[in-house]
């Protein structure tokens, strides 16, 4: 029987992906680092795993009649796979669900707790040998709103519910779930924003969610509230988060994701006092790429016996809708 053949398909400066070697007599693996790569790849590919997910290759050297059944992501957005012959097609798209969950949590917490005690300005104190005595706030009663109540929402909403916060969600559609207070439907983020202590975005890039934090819905935050995004940039209008930091209607930011990336050296947002920035990195833990291998390995392993696939992404939605 002729063994399948995986593209990996890697960014120039990124290493091998962990653990695939393990599939050594089950599938031919190839790396593709280049369009030309790449491009020699797809016609004789049966699986394609995607760690460089900002890729616009796919797009540009997709053949007709291409014989790839099963395209994963080592990531939680898609977005960039949704290219119409995926799109409309029968293959198969899995993502990385369940890898980034625990980290983005903790980096939510983190960030919350930094505004919470004000560290920012504790770390500004140090650098004049400042002495300023001062009173911080309590997370505990504190409302957060969760935007994005899938996995890694769920996970978060676990962390902030154990030290006392109130944690509502939105999704998709209403629902009960035992990690939230309350899930509410996508439609009502408005009316739950002004009552929001912090607002935290988990969310995938869809058409629903892009853009979708503009100067409107930041006029509708609490004065004071933290934001807080770890889904993806674009959700986020720069523009109008940066007036509205400016403006003092926001309290802070944590922003690990935005519209463009690296964010520019010359952005105000790297001199905003009340703004921590990270590279996105918030789930990025020790360990997280050979994490990534194995669970690619252990889908590979039910797709070579004929088992459903783990982590099916809906292509209606852009993301693993069981969540």
């Amino acid at each position: 029987m002729t063994q399948p053949t995986i593209t990996v398909l890697l960014a120039e400066d990124e290493p091998s992906l962990p653990g695939l070697d393990s599939l050594s007599g089950q599938a031919e693996v190839r790396e593709a680092r280049t369009r030309a790569e790449l491009e020699a790849a797809l016609p004789v590919s049966d699986v394609l795993v995607v760690t460089d997910f900002r890729t616009e290759m796919l797009a540009e050297v997709w053949p007709n009649n291409c014989p790839v059944r099963w395209v994963h992501a080592t990531s939680a957005g898609v977005d960039a796979l949704m290219i119409d012959p995926i799109r409309n097609s029968d293959i198969v798209v899995t993502n990385a669900r369940g890898i980034f969950d625990r980290g983005i949590a903790e980096y939510v917490l983190g960030a919350l707790l930094m505004f919470a005690k004000d560290s920012l300005t504790n770390l500004a104190l140090m650098k004049t040998h400042r002495w300023q005595h001062r009173e911080t706030r309590l997370l505990r009663d504190s409302r957060a709103v969760v935007v994005g109540a899938g996995s890694i929402g769920r996970e978060v909403a676990t962390l902030l519910r154990a030290l006392g916060v109130h944690v509502l969600g939105t999704a998709r559609n209403a629902r009960e779930d035992a990690a939230f207070e309350k899930v509410f439907a996508q439609q009502a983020l408005p009316d739950l924003l002004p009552e929001a202590d912090a607002v935290i975005i988990t969310a995938p890039l869809t058409p629903d969610t892009e853009g979708l934090f503009d100067p409107d819905q930041f006029l509708r935050m609490k004065p004071g509230a933290i934001l807080v995004n770890v889904g993806r940039g674009p959700i986020v209008q720069t523009e109008a988060l940066l007036a509205a930091l400016q403006s003092g209607r926001l309290g802070g930011a944590a922003l690990d994701v935005f519209e463009e990336e690296p964010l520019p050296a010359d952005h105000p947002l790297w001199d905003q006092p009340n703004v921590m920035i990270s590279a996105h990195m918030a789930g990025d833990f020790i360990g997280w790429r050979a994490a990534l291998g194995q669970q690619f390995v252990d889908n590979f392993q039910r797709w070579q016996q004929g088992e459903p696939l783990n982590n099916p992404v809906s292509k209606e939605h852009g993301y693993v809708s069981n969540a």
